[in-house]
């Protein structure tokens, strides 16, 4: 049967898809749009089958804030190729899926992945945009925050964002100063409290045996070692790094200027290049 242009368009306005495979979709389906979209979400499949050992190192990071800036969203859809991550049906789908995350108050990663939306799961719409795109196309992260004040940056690239949440308000730009350093500066966590065991006894190991080879007597490696911890803890976590717009000041102490009472109490980064 002849495909008309126009149920080609329609079909294309209805699944995103390229216009010669909305055309190869209504030819196999005789017509039938039913049928095409599910030939176009079967494609969608095959191509993530195909593509699951590629690297989706390229994409979009996006973040949300809602009710007066106490809740914090970030998600990053990934793909191979910058071409695909500057298309804009591409960044209108990662603002859908946070639409999404937001409206249903997502609260994780496997939740998102998980939930319904119409006849479909966002894993599967997804896997839909794989087949439209011709790309590897995946759900890299997504985290929510909430906290009587957050703030969010993405960086201008969008390959990297933050969500810092406050324990008590501070002035809007003091908030996102602190959120733009941690994208600058990648803190691993917001203080010692929660900084990661294994990660603290790696950095003391390391502290032990470079002192070991510079022939520190052992008596002296322990005192050595937890001195290489409290430096990576001045340097690696949020509230003891010093302040990139005033490194005279700690990120504690510019908050602390702001409102004494305020501090981190959560804090969230993804970036595509690490």
């Amino acid at each position: 049967m002849e495909i008309k242009a126009a149920d080609v368009a329609k079909l294309r306005k209805m699944t995103g898809a390229g216009m010669m495979d909305c055309k190869k979709a209504l030819t196999e389906a005789n017509g039938d749009f039913d049928r095409a979209q599910d030939i176009i979400r079967e494609k969608g499949k095959l191509v993530a089958s195909k593509r699951a050992d590629r690297e989706a190192t390229e994409g979009v990071v996006a973040a949300r804030l809602t009710d007066g800036n106490k809740k914090g969203y970030m998600l990053c859809l990934a793909c191979e190729t910058d071409f695909v991550a500057k298309n804009e049906e591409f960044i209108k789908t990662v603002n859908e899926m946070l639409d999404i995350a937001v409206a249903n108050d997502v609260a994780d990663l496997d939740a998102l992945k998980a939930l319904q939306v119409g006849s479909q799961t966002v894993e599967e719409m997804v896997t839909e945009k794989s087949g439209q795109t011709g790309e590897k196309i995946e759900l890299a992260y997504y985290a929510k925050i909430e906290a009587p004040q957050c703030a969010s940056y993405v960086h201008m690239n969008n390959k990297l964002g933050t969500l810092v949440g406050f324990n008590a308000e501070i002035p809007a730009e003091t908030a996102h100063d602190v959120a733009m350093q941690a994208a600058a500066m990648a803190p691993i966590s917001i203080s010692k409290e929660d900084c990661p065991a294994e990660v603290l006894e790696k950095e003391r190991e390391i502290g032990r045996e470079q002192a070991r080879l510079e022939g520190k007597p052992e008596a002296m490696l322990d005192k050595i070692a937890e001195g290489k911890v409290n430096k990576f803890l001045k340097e690696s976590t949020l509230l003891n790094q010093a302040l990139v717009k005033d490194n005279k000041l700690t990120v504690a102490q510019f908050i602390h200027n702001a409102n004494p009472e305020a501090t981190v109490v959560a804090y969230k980064r993804f970036s595509l290049n690490d």
